[in-house]
């Protein structure tokens, strides 16, 4: 994900605080904007109580910021919500964590050693079908992502469906990064092969296995598993990316976009309320038993060079020692961040919509603002 150049505070900020005076929260979300993005909107649950925010721009060339109650794009943040359904199919007694994932998914001629512990833990090292870097920095291009195809190559085909099997068998045909367990990567392939799992196991589609599990006992009907529908449900703030074609610079509106060029790797849509109530649920214990809860956000073992990675969750601690269970996500033209404490009383979920540049990196600003975010609310 990139920082975009464009953009700044809309001259309607919006807020609900529920009574409460948090400038703090809302200079924060400001101070995102500042560093490129088009629009922020901040929902934070705490012993306060919740405060919604939102600063910067719905669109370009608009005023208004973008909506509190909005729908977004989550991408990452998806692998968390599959990972509690997997979880609670553990829980159920259909798959054990240690099962070879191969014994559940016949057919795609998977290592046998490879378990459903590493499908969640990113520890399989099956290829991402997104695309890989090297260890000295060469990219390996992927088969649907804007950064693993070329970039008019990815815009003119960002409406066209794509089968999680088809990814899959593209993934699988490339040699594996490292022996099963091994090491971490970070890759989509593993969250397809989750989703796989779970409909073979149960006998249900992911999204109807997801509904019936997560969804709505929960209540989250802001929450949507899209297919291969381009269309993000009204209100919504709009996504962009920016190339150079024939030497000119051009910016393309890809709120549109067929989300099955990841699947299951990041292609739900939720709101800032639906993933405030997901994470609070699922650290609080209502979704999973305290066994499996405590598995999910233990992060992977010493000695293996990896992030601080659990099953679907990054376990992360602040400067001032508190720890942060969090999963961001990002697509082009949109970024996720959901956070929490491992309790689930204090939780974190913001919406990001900006304008996509491949020449671009994640600027040092931008982290830093975000990290300042974090600071201020855990």
């Amino acid at each position: 994900m990139s920082i975009p150049t464009s953009g700044r505070h809309g001259n309607t900020p919006q807020s609900d605080d529920a009574g409460q005076d948090r400038p703090e929260l809302q200079k924060a979300i400001e101070e995102i904007v500042d560093t490129g993005f088009l629009g922020v909107s901040l929902r934070v649950r705490d012993r306060h109580g919740e405060w919604v925010g939102s600063a910067g721009k719905a669109e370009l060339g608009g005023t208004a910021a973008p909506p509190t109650d909005g729908y977004t794009r989550i991408g990452s943040t998806t692998k968390t919500f599959a990972a509690a359904l997997v979880l609670r199919t553990v829980a159920d007694g259909g798959i054990g964590l240690e099962d070879s994932a191969a014994d559940h998914l016949p057919g795609f001629g998977l290592d046998a050693r490879i378990t459903v512990r590493m499908l969640l833990r990113h520890t399989s090292g099956v290829f991402n079908f997104t695309g890989e870097f090297d260890d000295d920095g060469t990219l390996v291009p992927g088969v649907t992502t804007p950064y693993g195809t070329t970039t008019q190559e990815w815009l003119d085909g960002r409406l066209e469906s794509h089968r999680p099997e088809e990814l899959v068998r593209v993934a699988l045909s490339q040699p594996p990064r490292f022996e099963p367990g091994a090491k971490w990567s970070y890759s989509n392939t593993n969250y397809v092969l989750a989703r796989l799992l779970v409909e073979n196991v149960t006998g249900r589609s992911f999204p109807e296995e997801m509904r019936r599990r997560i969804l709505g006992p929960l209540g989250l009907t802001g929450t949507v598993l899209p297919e291969d529908s381009p269309e993000l449900p009204a209100p919504h703030a709009r996504g962009y990316f920016r190339y150079e074609r024939d030497g000119a610079q051009e910016t393309v509106d890809i709120t549109r976009q067929n989300p099955s060029w990841l699947c299951t790797g990041g292609d739900m849509i939720s709101t800032t309320g639906d993933l405030a109530v997901f994470m609070s649920a699922l650290l609080g214990g209502r979704l999973l038993p305290p066994g499996l809860l405590a598995e999910m956000c233990t992060p992977v073992s010493t000695g293996i060079p990896a992030m601080d990675y659990g099953l679907g969750v990054f376990v992360q601690e602040t400067e001032s020692g508190t720890t942060v269970i969090n999963h961001n996500g990002g697509v082009p033209g949109y970024a996720t961040m959901m956070s929490g404490t491992p309790d689930g009383s204090t939780v974190l979920a913001a919406a990001v919509n900006y304008v996509d540049d491949p020449d671009l990196t994640m600027s040092t600003q931008g982290q830093e603002a975000y990290q300042r975010l974090v600071r201020e609310v855990f």
